[in-house]
């Protein structure tokens, strides 16, 4: 899974001022993503507001994406859920051709043990006719899936080919790397520390400022994956502000915010999610300003 390596987008459901999908805004982005030297894309993660998409619209997406991309770069496609069942019978209706593996959660709020969490993602392993790289993200979930779990699921089934993990732990992590096995792949879900666990050893990062900064954040993970800690350093620094604001008030509404004063897309969310205050499409403006000059 060489191709995964590096940095993917979790790409953003960009959606037209009355709300539906925005398929032309949806053309521009992949081909700016691609222009832009990013690695691989993510579709209908968490960052797509996936919760908030019909079954017609997650369908036409996941085709229309492959249409865009033409096998230009990898593609992931984002599949979870807590109903173990009805995810099983997802993946055999599901048209998966074009796809490169699938991401899938941690299964949220019913907040599962781990006997639990390894139960569902053995059901998901033996549904998926792709490798599945699992999602720990535990302030979203409620649960968090133990490294034992991850390195049982690892040894147990050989199409769990890696995790996204969004913990922000940098122990946990390196504990991962340490002894999960050689082909695994460590990948962050986590944009402030992805640096830091790609020069441990991880193998990149599925990321949201990539999404707005495409160029300057996959060149800052070339630089991690070629251990190169001083320019890493330098770098990192300038993005960590522009980071923290994109998740001031909840993903993707920072990240919408700083795609809109770009051109890039509509700042329109759908609810729940709601586009950013005046204060922070300020603050993003300012920063986004002072890292251009």
């Amino acid at each position: 899974m060489k191709e995964l390596q590096g940095t993917g987008v979790a790409m953003i459901t960009p959606f037209t001022e009355t709300g539906e999908v925005d398929y032309h805004s949806y053309t521009a982005l992949i081909n700016t993503y691609i222009q832009e030297g990013i690695d691989y894309l993510v579709v209908l993660g968490t960052t797509a507001e996936t919760a908030t998409l019909s079954l017609s619209e997650k369908q036409a997406i996941s085709r229309k994406v492959v249409e865009i991309v033409e096998g230009r770069i990898p593609l992931v496609l984002g599949m979870g859920g807590n109903n173990t069942q009805a995810l099983v019978d997802e993946f055999q209706s599901i048209n998966l051709e074009g796809y490169t593996a699938v991401l899938s959660v941690c299964p949220y709020y019913n907040r599962p043990n781990q006997t639990g969490i390894y139960q569902h993602f053995k059901a998901v392993a033996q549904a998926s006719p792709l490798p599945v790289i699992l999602y720990n993200v535990p302030s979203r979930t409620g649960a968090s899936i133990a490294n034992t779990t991850t390195l049982s699921l690892a040894k147990d089934f050989s199409n769990i080919i890696g995790i996204k993990d969004a913990s922000g732990d940098m122990a946990l992590g390196q504990e991962l790397i340490d002894h999960s096995p050689a082909d695994f792949l460590v990948l962050s879900g986590d944009d402030a520390t992805a640096p830091e666990l790609t020069l441990r050893g991880g193998q990149g990062v599925i990321s949201v400022i990539a999404g707005g900064l495409p160029k300057a954040f996959s060149s800052l993970i070339k630089l991690a994956l070629a251990h190169n800690p001083t320019e890493v350093k330098q770098q990192l620094n300038s993005l960590l502000p522009m980071i923290d604001l994109l998740f001031e008030e909840g993903n993707p509404t920072g990240l919408k915010s700083l795609m809109a004063q770009k051109g890039w897309c509509k700042n329109v969310l759908r609810l729940p999610l709601v586009s950013a205050s005046k204060g922070l499409e300020e603050k993003i403006a300012h920063h986004y300003s002072e890292l251009e000059a």
